[in-house]
């Protein structure tokens, strides 16, 4: 199957959705289906063209055109997207976002009516009820919509009733990392939160939560990991509550890194306040055998099982975080219970096999359906 693979964002630029995608293809690429991927322009120095395992990638400067009001330069890029999906003729077209870039794809769909399978990775706009918005168009004009989570489908159907015959839910799916889940330390206990450092992801309120667990838990240290436009805010913030020695910064790492990272940690943290679709970071932390204490918005309880594999509390509340924080590190005999119980159960309901079946079946039946 020919598939053009449509995203705002792909790698080199880490994120979850990112991170998943850059699997994702190659894995199917690998069972014989042609995957091209358009994607925006993002990073100076990147090629216009490359391939990632058998996977080719384009890149148009689709958000810097747009903020400019270029005409001239859209009118070219309209033209030589067009000019792609006659030549590739692809079976489906997969938008994998609901960005700026979709104006290009709208604005070309009679260059080739190919079905569309459009994947939420985000939680459902305002805009999804109106009909005149890119958001809008492009949710209405699918062929199939696929959630990432039961709670972003829900959320969706309750906009747009209509959708409910045609959408469906596939979770991520994760392979086991190779490496060996190490015993959680017990001693100098060490909680982890790891994204974007942007307000969103709530590490604000991991941190304000912290100064109550450093009281309760002589030794205990925050481990903060990525980058983003709040790190600054982030490290004031810490050092205003006098937590500047038990609160580590340690700034970006790569993917591959990520297993050996949470291998040294006793918890996960997944703070949230916005509606998280579903959460990378919670699974991630499962198959490493890590309890997460997570707020309760979104997708996370599908992914964490409150008092079997973590702890929910609700969101922007620091005092419950710490709570649940210091719960799991005074009893750690129940916390190492629920990290295994964490793994096997990630293991058995977000396999990478799993979800790359599910995105193939996915792909034939969109491929066969029409609006």
């Amino acid at each position: 199957m020919r598939v053009l693979f449509w995203t705002d964002w792909f790698v080199p630029s880490i994120g979850g959705v990112e991170v998943f995608s850059a699997r994702l293809l190659p894995a199917l690429a690998r069972r014989g289906h042609e995957i091209v991927v358009v994607a925006g322009h993002h990073r100076s120095g990147l090629p216009d063209a490359t391939t990632l395992e058998g996977v080719k990638i384009l890149r148009f400067p689709f958000h810097q055109v747009l903020a400019a009001r270029h005409v001239d330069r859209m009118g070219a890029i309209l033209e030589q997207i067009a000019s792609l999906k006659r030549e590739l003729a692809p079976d489906l077209v997969h938008l994998n976002t609901l960005g700026p870039s979709v104006l290009y794809h709208l604005e070309t769909v009679r260059a080739c009516e190919a079905p569309v399978l459009l994947t939420m990775h985000s939680p459902v706009m305002p805009d999804a009820t109106r009909a005149d918005t890119l958001y809008g168009r492009a949710l209405r004009t699918a062929t199939w919509v696929n959630c990432n989570s039961q709670a972003v489908r829900a959320e969706l159907c309750r906009l747009l009733p209509e959708l409910s015959d045609r959408s469906s839910v596939t979770y991520y799916g994760m392979e086991p990392p190779a490496l060996t889940p190490a015993p959680r330390a017990r001693h100098e206990p060490r909680v982890l939160v790891f994204g974007r450092l942007v307000p969103e992801k709530g590490f604000d309120i991991a941190i304000h939560a912290f100064a109550v667990v450093a009281a309760s838990i002589p030794g205990a240290r925050l481990v903060v990991v990525g980058e983003g436009p709040e790190r600054q805010a982030l490290e004031r913030l810490a050092a205003t509550l006098g937590l500047s020695s038990i609160v580590e910064f340690v700034g970006p790492v790569p993917p591959s890194a990520v297993p050996r990272l949470v291998n040294t940690v006793s918890v996960v943290a997944v703070p949230s306040r916005w509606d998280e679709p579903f959460g990378l970071v919670a699974l991630e932390a499962a198959l490493m055998a890590r309890p997460v204490v997570a707020a309760r918005v979104g997708g996370l309880p599908e992914v964490v099982e409150d008092g079997r594999t973590g702890l929910l509390v609700e969101r922007e509340d620091a005092h419950a975080l710490a709570e649940a924080l210091v719960c799991l590190l005074r009893d750690p005999a129940a916390a190492d219970r629920m990290g295994v119980v964490a793994r096997a159960r990630a293991s058995a309901l977000f396999g990478w096999d799993r979800c790359v079946n599910e995105y193939e079946r996915l792909y034939e039946r969109s491929a066969l359906a029409r609006v």
